[in-house]
């Protein structure tokens, strides 16, 4: 057997985060084990967890400090109360069975324990590392969690000590404000008057990015940290530069035009995989999309898709006696998404909060608006106008507990 768990538990400077190992004596954790009391190292000495004094744990467990010991205070906290914390916690997953006590003598365990260099009250560092190592075992010895559970957080998450969200686009429909503008002052007026919500994502419009560089990107990000900024660059030709260009000014997706080459395409699509944001592929003027779409490698397919209104496509298949159940005003937005796989579709042009619900209906994801919000007089109005028609911010609801783990 080999497993592993991990826990956070409490707050403040007595917060405690467990990782731990737990494997047989005659496998690769008990190798570890016996060389993590051999091979000691200055400020991270190993220590045996015990019950008491001339009572250790089984099974075996030997606790790793995580932050340097610096002196006598920063041990005391270490062999006092986590220690005893750890220790407890060990024997009381052997009593209620989550460790097979059949299976003691021939298993070992490995925790590494956080303490803070500024904790001082040890009934919160005892109470803390108590809950995380039972719970770190407790996770170890059900695999949790599951791959399902990794994929379905990995958008959603946040780090307590990052201090910012990293938006994701994982819960569609999303409502993108374009500013297409030339004036700074304006943009930050209208960024002040949006409502701070997870569905509006920010678009750095190609003329503001034009007047004042994709800097501007950054400017943005003062005023919203955790918005999803979209640069528009309609990048056409050395998509790489510009691609990089936008996630170094911290852009969480870049809009690349569908009127280059396939293979300028894919490397700024490969580009943004490298960075790690979002590639939209803006397909104003393209003729045949689908066609165009079909012939990009299945490895580098845009996350995100463009779709600009034509007004002429319905009547065109309508004449034709094509059916048009699926029709909408940008294109059949699910065959597109067919095509695509997990890829998601945007659309733009002529939208109001008249038809937003059709739109989102015959499949868009994500909704651009430009003038609409962007020219009003009142924009938090008009915002709002549109935000009436989609759901809640996807985590309002949301009870910041592993609420899936079995009881």
């Amino acid at each position: 057997m080999y497993k592993i768990g991990e826990a956070l538990v409490g707050d403040g400077n007595e917060l405690a985060h467990v990782d731990l190992i737990i494997g047989d004596k005659d496998g690769p954790a008990g190798t570890a084990f016996a060389n993590g009391m051999a091979q000691l190292s200055i400020g991270h000495t190993p220590l045996l967890s015990v019950i008491r004094p001339n009572l250790m744990t089984k099974p075996a467990t030997l606790i790793i400090p995580k932050v340097t010991v610096g002196d006598l205070g920063d041990a005391s906290k270490i062999f006092g109360p986590a220690q005893t914390a750890v220790g407890r916690a060990v024997a009381d997953a052997v009593e209620e069975g989550l460790i097979p006590i059949k299976d003691c003598e021939d298993l070992v365990l490995m925790v590494s324990v956080f303490i803070h260099p500024e904790a001082e009250d040890y009934r919160k560092i005892y109470q803390y590392n108590y809950g995380a190592t039972k719970l770190a075992i407790r996770r170890a010895m059900a695999d949790y969690p599951s791959i399902e559970k990794v994929l379905d957080e990995k958008d959603r998450g946040t780090h307590p000590i990052m201090g910012f969200k990293v938006s994701r686009l994982w819960k569609p429909p999303y409502l993108q404000v374009a500013l297409d503008l030339d004036n700074i002052d304006t943009m930050e007026k209208i960024i002040d008057a949006l409502p701070n919500r997870e569905r509006i994502l920010l678009e750095a419009g190609t003329p503001l990015i034009k007047k004042l560089g994709v800097g501007v990107v950054s400017k943005i990000r003062e005023l919203r940290p955790d918005a999803f900024i979209i640069a528009d660059l309609k990048t056409l030709d050395v998509g790489r530069v510009e691609v990089k260009m936008a996630a170094d000014e911290t852009a969480d997706a870049v809009a690349i035009s569908g009127l280059g080459t396939i293979e300028s395409i894919e490397k700024a699509i490969h580009e943004a995989q490298k960075q790690g944001i979002y590639s939209m592929l803006d397909m104003m003027n393209v003729d045949n999309f689908t066609e165009k779409l079909s012939e990009i490698n299945d490895n580098l397919k845009p996350d995100i898709v463009l779709l600009h209104r034509n007004v002429d496509l319905e009547s065109y298949k309508a004449e034709k006696g094509e059916d048009v159940g699926d029709m909408s005003e940008w294109g059949n937005i699910k065959d597109i998404k067919k095509l695509l796989g997990k890829s998601l579709v945007a659309v733009a042009g002529g939208i109001t909060p008249k038809n937003i619900e059709d739109a989102i209906k015959k499949g868009s994801d994500i909704i651009i608006v430009g003038r609409y919000i962007t020219g009003s007089r009142d924009v938090k109005r008009s915002t709002e106008d549109f935000l009436k028609h989609l759901p809640e911010d996807p985590d309002t609801m949301r009870v910041a507990l592993e609420e899936d783990e079995s009881i």
